[in-house]
């Protein structure tokens, strides 16, 4: 049989292993992906760490992932060997589980490097309906990190409630938030990035910021409200203080949409009562979310930022994403 190359975690907190595999053969409902490109996100951690309940070790990390389909099982006919597809977090839909049997199918509780393995390899096996067409426009590597970071910013903008020409601010500048500045912007909305630092206001407005405020030297819930106060703010951080900082910058009816996973976060309820305002959590989507995203983001001209590498290098590319420097997101590329 051939083998193929795959980076697994053997156990919780082990260190990454490149080992040879044999390579997977498709069940029913299912398709073999050659990945091209895997981005590394920091939800990685929950495989690495072990901080997910469902892991089952060995594990292939990997849920931002870029190929082409070699091979087809039964029941997958509708996808062709040759066709570019992308699989994100959400790895399918088990259809039993009160989340599918009721509809809400970014609830199921499978999940692509968690669940079953993921894109730190050369090969992968994905279910039919966790797949998204990867557009010509997007190469692998651009097109990857909107699996996950892409969607879910995208995602979240577009389920918020605003409409364009209303202010939606964006608060943190980093792997989710300058691809958070982009989408808000290329849809129409009056963009407002709030980041650490004057040095990030040019990269903020080249992304196509309209306002930008510094929370080092200025209160950013001051001066949301002096712009007439956000409709919606994304929080891309994960810091629970700085989230806490802008919540009196809301509007009437104002929003604030948490993608950031913080530790912890403390509001007062007074805070939101007297403009009816409210907070809410929102993370990924279904593989059809994926795909508007990635069309967007080819018609609006939204791409992110990469740092790339090869395979072999993963741990030198998982601590730039764990350290914070990369700008702004980390792909592992396959080669051949």
């Amino acid at each position: 049989m051939p083998k193929i190359r795959a980076v697994q975690v053997s156990r919780a907190k082990a260190p990454f292993e490149i080992v040879e595999r044999e390579i997977p053969e498709p069940g029913p409902e299912s398709v073999r992906i050659k990945v091209q490109a895997c981005g590394i996100c920091h939800s990685d951690t929950l495989t690495r760490d072990g901080t997910f309940p469902l892991v089952e070790y060995p594990r292939v990390p990997g849920h931002e992932v870029v190929g082409i389909v070699d091979a087809v099982g039964s029941g997958a006919s509708r996808w062709a060997p040759g066709q570019r597809v992308g699989v994100g977090w959400h790895g399918g839909n088990c259809g039993y589980c009160e989340a599918c049997r009721r509809g809400d199918l970014f609830a199921c509780q499978t999940f692509t490097g968690i669940t079953y393995d993921g894109g730190y390899a050369e090969y992968m096996i994905a279910r039919a309906e966790a797949l998204a067409l990867v557009p010509d426009e997007l190469s692998s590597v651009e097109a990857a990190p909107l699996m996950c970071a892409g969607i879910t910013t995208f995602n979240c903008l577009r389920n918020s409630g605003a409409q364009p020409g209303e202010l939606v601010a964006v608060l943190g500048l980093g792997g989710l938030g300058h691809l958070a500045v982009q989408f808000a912007a290329r849809a129409g909305f009056r963009t407002v990035a709030i980041a650490r630092g004057k040095d990030k206001e040019p990269l903020a407005r080249k992304l196509g910021a309209r306002n930008y405020i510094d929370s080092q030297t200025q209160d950013p819930a001051a001066e949301l409200r002096k712009l007439g106060g956000a409709k919606v703010i994304q929080a891309t951080v994960t810091n629970g203080d700085a989230m806490a900082a802008v919540v009196g910058g809301l509007g009437t009816n104002g929003t604030l949409m948490i993608i950031g996973a913080a530790p912890s976060l403390t509001i007062s309820p007074g805070q939101l009562l007297g403009g009816r305002q409210s907070v809410k959590g929102w993370y990924s989507g279904t593989s059809i979310d994926s795909q508007d995203t990635l069309n967007f983001s080819v018609l609006a001209g939204v791409r992110s930022m990469n740092e790339v590498f090869p395979l072999e290098r993963v741990d030198e590319a998982y601590e730039r994403m764990l350290s914070g420097k990369a700008r702004f997101r980390v792909v592992l590329t396959m080669g051949g």
